[in-house]
C-alpha cells in the first residue's frame, strides 16, 4: 500500500503548471471564491460564538460578513454574466423541485432536483 504522502507527491499539480493555466479570468475567479471562503468562515465564526460559547449575536458583524459574501458573489457574477436575479430564479426552481412547498427530511434525503431525468 501506497504511503499518503507518496499518493499526495504524484497527485497533486505543481504550482508552476497551475501557474502556467492561470488566466487573467482564472485568477479573478480564484480571487472571488477564496474571498466567499474567507468571509463565509468569519460568518460561521460569529454564529459560533452564539451558537457555542453563549454570546449574543453580533448582528452588525453577521450584516458586516453577509455585505463582504455579497461583494464576491457579485464579482463572480459580473465575469459570468450571470445576473443575482438569475441566480436567485435558478434556487428558487431548485428548491421547489426538491421540497414542494414545505421541508421534509424524506425530500432533503430524496432530493428530487438531482434523480436521473430531472431538469435542475
Amino acid at each position: 500500500m501506497k504511503k499518503h504522502e507518496d499518493l499526495v507527491a504524484a497527485l497533486v499539480k505543481p504550482g508552476d503548471a497551475i501557474l502556467t493555466d492561470l488566466t487573467p479570468l482564472r485568477a479573478h475567479l480564484l480571487h472571488m471564491a477564496v474571498g466567499i471562503s474567507g468571509e463565509a468562515g468569519e460568518l460561521l465564526d460569529a454564529i459560533k460564538k452564539m451558537a457555542i460559547y453563549d454570546q449574543e449575536l453580533d448582528i452588525e458583524n453577521v450584516v458586516e460578513e453577509l455585505g463582504d459574501l455579497e461583494f464576491y458573489m457579485q464579482g463572480i457574477r459580473i465575469k459570468i454574466d450571470v445576473s443575482r436575479k438569475q441566480i436567485l430564479e435558478y434556487n428558487i426552481k431548485k428548491l421547489s423541485k426538491r421540497y414542494g412547498t414545505q421541508y421534509s427530511n424524506n425530500a432533503a434525503k430524496k432530493r428530487a432536483d438531482k434523480e436521473v431525468g430531472n431538469d435542475n
